[in-house]
């Protein structure tokens, strides 16, 4: 099979040739840059490339393709024009992560030193308005800074938390088809494409850290409570939100077609370690309606399967999920309680993609020895891929910080596994 027919064979639950691998589609299956380093020097003997920073926010770095080559992936994503902060990834600059590992960031990659806190970036890389994210002093990625304002319960407009959605323009369409008939026409990889907009909720995105001075309810704990406390207000929210959305995904089917296997919807976690963040009925008053909106449209108007990103213990959630027609769950995070992978497989095999949840993130793969993190990828996998319907990447990214023997047992399992052995 080729990477796309390998891809497309995991997401109709039939078993693939081998093992459909992804390092970094999507901007929750990557790499902490100074990881992407240090397999780049191990792995290819490249001493002298810079790696670049594609995902700023979490200081991803770019799998390219002898990269791609070496790790066996069979996944390339396609994302907006901008990134996190508001701007594009191009005209490459050098710069220093705090291991000294030298990388390269985008040009309107702006920041200022905080003795205190530590390194500053600013939306659309402008450092004449308030800073919106910063990475502590020793950190590998950033943080949103909370740029609040003063909230008047009796002028509060949800038109305000709508300020970032919007209906897409020419420009985004063409990129959007550019991209996707790039890779359909020059590779055979299967895709995968981030939807704008579907994330009803998302606390990475309620910051709008890409925005200089964001409106509304932009708090992490505040938008927290007003779940429960101002649920009029997020329903106006999410109402709007899904309008826009819905017209949007009119426009991308007629962009991209089907040329696009599966677009990434929502990364709202609903889960924590020890147990569902939201109770079942609140997810079901609030959230599954516009899963199910967005959800309907693509399935009526494509072939596209859907993905949605929910850290922590969903298992109570799984069959609102599948209801709400979600095709793929990510990250599979099986040390969370009741996350248990056969348990999953036995359960919700049958009804959704597995993608992620080969190697534990929190603890066997940063703190392992080599042969537990080996261990553990060929015992997951042996669960996991069975019949198909599983899309190898660890439990979300892997840090910048996780030991590079640790990383190589990862792949050489991987290896093994498609060689056979």
């Amino acid at each position: 099979m080729t990477s796309r027919e390998r891809l497309q064979a995991t997401l109709e639950h039939k078993q693939p040739d081998t093992l459909c691998i992804d390092f970094g589609a999507p901007a929750v299956t990557g790499m902490g840059v100074c990881t992407v380093d240090k397999l780049r020097r191990t792995i290819l003997g490249d001493t002298s490339h810079r790696v670049q920073v594609t995902e700023p926010y979490q200081m991803l770095g770019d799998i390219d393709e002898p990269l791609r080559q070496a790790l066996g992936v069979d996944v390339v994503g396609v994302s907006g024009p901008n990134n996190m902060f508001g701007f594009p990834n191009e005209r490459w600059k050098p710069f220093e992560m705090p291991d000294g590992t030298p990388v390269e960031v985008p040009g309107a990659f702006n920041f200022t030193l905080d003795p205190a806190r530590g390194l500053l970036i600013y939306p659309e890389g402008d450092t004449s308005v308030p800073p919106c994210a910063v990475m502590p002093h020793g950190g590998y990625f950033f943080d949103s800074l909370s740029r609040q304002q003063p909230i008047d319960e009796d002028k509060l407009d949800p038109a305000d938390n709508c300020e970032e959605f919007a209906v897409l323009k020419a420009r985004d369409l063409a990129h959007y088809r550019s991209a996707v008939d790039r890779i359909y026409e020059q590779t055979d990889y299967g895709i995968i494409m981030g939807l704008p907009g579907t994330a009803f909720g998302d606390i990475a995105l309620v910051p709008a850290m890409w925005l200089k001075r964001p409106k509304g309810i932009r708090d992490v704990a505040e938008w927290y409570i007003s779940t429960a406390a101002r649920r009029d207000y997020v329903m106006s929210v999410f109402e709007r939100q899904c309008e826009i959305a819905l017209e949007n995904i009119e426009l991308l089917a007629g962009a991209v077609g089907d040329k696009v296997q599966v677009v990434f919807t929502t990364g709202t976690d609903f889960g924590t370690q020890r147990g569902l963040f939201i109770s079942p009925q609140s997810y079901r008053d609030l959230f599954k309606p516009f899963h199910k909106a967005v959800n309907d449209k693509i399935h009526e108007l494509t072939k596209w399967k859907t993905f949605i990103h929910s850290c922590g213990s969903v298992y109570d959630l799984m069959p609102d999920f599948i209801d709400a027609g979600f095709d793929v769950l990510n990250p599979v995070q099986c040390s969370a309680e009741g996350m248990g992978p056969a348990r999953l497989k036995a359960e919700f095999g049958s009804d959704i993609v597995f993608w992620g949840g080969g190697v534990d993130t929190q603890r066997t793969l940063p703190f392992g020895t080599p042969e537990e993190v080996y261990c553990e990828v060929r015992e997951r996998v042996d669960v996991l891929a069975t019949g198909g319907g599983f899309v190898f990447n660890a439990i979300h990214n892997v840090q910048s910080n996780v030991p590079i023997d640790n990383t190589l047992a990862m792949v050489r399992a991987l290896r093994d596994i498609r060689d056979g052995k």
